[in-house]
């Protein structure tokens, strides 16, 4: 495989898509430095030095920056995949979506024409509650973060985030198809990826001026490598249910009696519980920076991030996502019917509603793996922020993504390089 990925630069296609892929990422952080009109940026800088800690903070890592500076893709991507999400969960109560999910291409055509207009309504909502937000925003002496306030700057303040949302999803589905690896995670990715040499630039700052001492910093650096190496083994971990097939006769010929598995993910709901979690909890400190609401402010002091109260209740959140997300994208009775009706069978389980009934079994314990592994990986870090003093926000939710969305972008490669070898294959064969 080292040959292979020695060469991976002299396969044209690979070539075509790893460079549209790196196009797109350029445009997507040229974009986040394009502001919105009507903004004070240096007030606006000033209030999010103080948003450590908030819901801004978070969204902000996962724009890249794009709040901070509050371009034209201040909201992300964040909106498609909260479309994308409620889409699913509809799709598990709404049987006309649940058939569709079912008809294949032409389904999935249709369920993504949904996601788009779910965007773009969510997108425009958003962008209409942060211009109403921002208006009541004030910096350092008192100064107003908006230069024009009223009717028009929300109108074509959120018209122009939900452009930029479009824009985004735009660039994601480019990526799909023409590039490498699934577009939405990438941007996500390139998102986080991007903040993360001028937060290493300001951590060796922080050492060489003698605010933070090497051995804290050789620690977080190991402890880093260590969580990043577990994350890889629990990500590529699999529980696999064995199936079998039997043998039939067709003709005078004998067919079947493989054997085949089904792979179970230890952590089946990806990074879906940690976000849900951690913009639900953030939520008040966020509102609290907002509007001066005394019991908001109490609540928001009570779970601040590395307390004891935000980590057990986020922890319990963690938990609680995480069940409710595995029980939407996996139906084991779905699985059982589609063995069941190709005469497939896990051996010592009778087909049909048992061996749904296993499955589920089996999946229930799996997901309590999986969330552990998912609060231990969350909240070590906001410990280590807070022990250490660490002067940036690279949690565990952004460490997840960048590993998973790593991972896959291998396993595309990978797939790639191995076509490459099938296609040499079969012309030699021909000769």
């Amino acid at each position: 495989m080292k040959e292979d990925y020695a060469s991976m630069f002299n396969v044209p296609e690979l070539n075509k898509r790893l460079f549209f892929t790196i196009i797109m990422f350029v445009i997507f952080r040229v974009a986040a430095f394009v502001p919105t009109p009507g903004v004070n940026a240096n007030v606006l800088a000033a209030v999010f030095a103080q948003a450590k800690g908030t819901a801004l903070g978070l969204f902000n890592l996962f724009s890249g920056g794009a709040i901070k500076n509050f371009s034209i893709i201040s909201l992300g991507i964040m909106p498609y995949i909260s479309a994308a999400i409620i889409l699913e969960l509809f799709t598990a109560v709404n049987p006309e979506l649940a058939r569709l999910k079912k008809e294949g291409e032409a389904g999935r055509r249709k369920i993504s024409e949904y996601t788009r207009y779910g965007t773009v309504l969510i997108s425009f909502l958003q962008g209409v509650g942060i211009a109403i937000g921002i208006q009541s925003m004030h910096g350092p002496g008192g100064a107003s973060v908006v230069i024009w306030h009223g009717l028009p700057f929300v109108l074509f303040t959120a018209i122009t985030l939900t452009t930029g949302s479009v824009f985004l999803m735009f660039l994601g589905e480019q990526i799909t198809e023409r590039g490498i690896g699934n577009g939405i995670s990438l941007i996500i990715f390139a998102g986080i990826v991007a903040r993360l040499p001028g937060a290493l630039g300001n951590t060796f700052r922080l050492v060489s001026s003698g605010e933070m001492s090497i051995v804290a910093l050789l620690l977080i650096v190991t402890i880093a490598v260590l969580i990043i190496a577990f994350i890889v083994f629990v990500e590529l971990a699999q529980r696999r249910i064995p199936v079998q097939y039997p043998r039939r006769m067709v003709g005078r010929r004998m067919y079947g009696g493989q054997s085949s598995y089904i792979p179970l993910k230890i952590n089946v709901s990806g990074v879906i519980p940690p976000i849900f979690a951690s913009s639900i909890l953030l939520f008040p400190a966020t509102i609290s920076k907002l509007i001066d609401v005394p019991i908001i402010k109490t609540i928001s002091a009570y779970i601040m991030p590395g307390s004891f109260a935000y980590s057990v209740i986020y922890i319990a959140m963690i938990f609680f996502f995480a069940y409710f997300y595995t029980a939407i994208v996996f139906n084991p009775k779905d699985v059982a019917d589609n063995l069941k009706k190709n005469n497939g069978f896990v051996p010592g389980i009778r087909p049909g509603k048992y061996t749904a009934n296993y499955l589920d079994w089996v999946l229930s314990r799996l997901t309590f793996g999986g969330a552990i592994y998912l609060a231990f990986v969350c909240v070590l870090p906001w410990i280590l922020i807070r022990k250490f003093n660490v002067p940036f926000y690279f949690g565990g939710t952004a460490l997840l993504i960048v590993v998973q969305v790593g991972l896959d972008t291998i396993m595309q490669i990978q797939a790639h390089l191995y076509m490459r070898n099938y296609d040499g294959f079969m012309k030699s064969h021909k000769r």
